[in-house]
């Protein structure tokens, strides 16, 4: 284990200051907002940067922002506790409260960052799967550019996403045509509690179509084609099981995790239909 680790610290406050630094070269340059997982990554010896760049100063990184027009935007640095104590998220998309809610536990929750998780690109990232379901996007920058990616473009495999060398995620974009609709969350862990998903869904109706996401079974969070509130609920399973990959592993087993989630989809069907 590699307890000790030397690194240059940086923290701008402005984004043009922070696309400058992104630029110079470096051997490794790693982003730090929460650092939950940063942090563990280096005492652990998997990544040694020689330079940190904290984010937090930037206030422009710092915004929780809703419109009926504009739907809703979150900011790189905020937090999952900063996000479940909105007044206004909770009113319009209470998914995103009751998944980050359901995140580690509040010492992590006070550091963590939504974005943070997204760019962790855990299979089993719980703020993915909801996300997902609620088809948010990514507004993506460098000193050079700007784009836009649909999350379910995002995330390319295990711990891996489409961000290049010098780019960084500012916000996230969730559509105001997903605000205040029927949803809800199911999560299988090992314990009571925090703790790691071995299993989830999420789901959401929308427009009479349903939306669902499936979390710790593939290689990213998978997002299921819409299906209409009349579905027939077999379709459903039917769907899923061509499009997950569970494994088995020293958690829980993959035929346990097609269960569960069979299961939970069937919950929240009848909860939303």
């Amino acid at each position: 284990m590699n307890m000790h680790t030397d690194f240059s610290y940086f923290a701008p406050g402005t984004v043009p200051e922070l696309h400058q630094l992104l630029q110079q070269q470096s051997k490794s340059t790693e982003l730090l907002a929460g650092g939950t997982d940063l942090l563990v990554d280096i005492r652990a010896g998997r990544k040694s940067p020689d330079r940190i760049i904290d984010i937090k100063q930037i206030e422009a990184f710092k915004t929780v922002d809703y419109s009926p027009d504009k739907g809703l935007i979150i900011g790189a640095s905020v937090s999952c506790s900063e996000l479940i104590e909105n007044t206004t998220i909770q009113k319009h998309y209470p998914l995103l409260v009751e998944a980050a809610a359901d995140l580690a536990s509040a010492q992590l929750r006070n550091r963590a960052t939504i974005v943070g998780n997204l760019c962790n690109a855990s299979p089993c990232g719980d703020m993915s799967r909801a996300l997902l379901c609620l088809d948010a996007s990514l507004e993506i920058s460098s000193a050079d550019s700007r784009r836009s990616v649909p999350l379910n473009d995002f995330i390319t495999g295990v711990k891996t996403t489409v961000l290049t060398e010098n780019e960084l995620v500012e916000q996230i974009r969730v559509p105001a045509a997903m605000a205040d609709l029927p949803a809800g969350n199911r999560k299988l862990k090992r314990i009571k509690g925090h703790d790691l998903s071995l299993a989830s869904v999420s789901m959401v109706r929308s427009n009479d179509k349903l939306r669902i996401a499936i979390g710790s079974c593939s290689i990213t969070p998978v997002l299921l084609p819409e299906f209409p509130v009349t579905v027939d609920l077999e379709e459903i399973y039917a769907q899923t099981d061509k499009l997950i990959s569970p494994i088995d592993d020293v958690r829980c087993t993959a035929d346990y995790r097609k269960f569960m989630v069979n299961n939970y989809i069937k919950q929240l069907y009848h909860q939303l239909t």
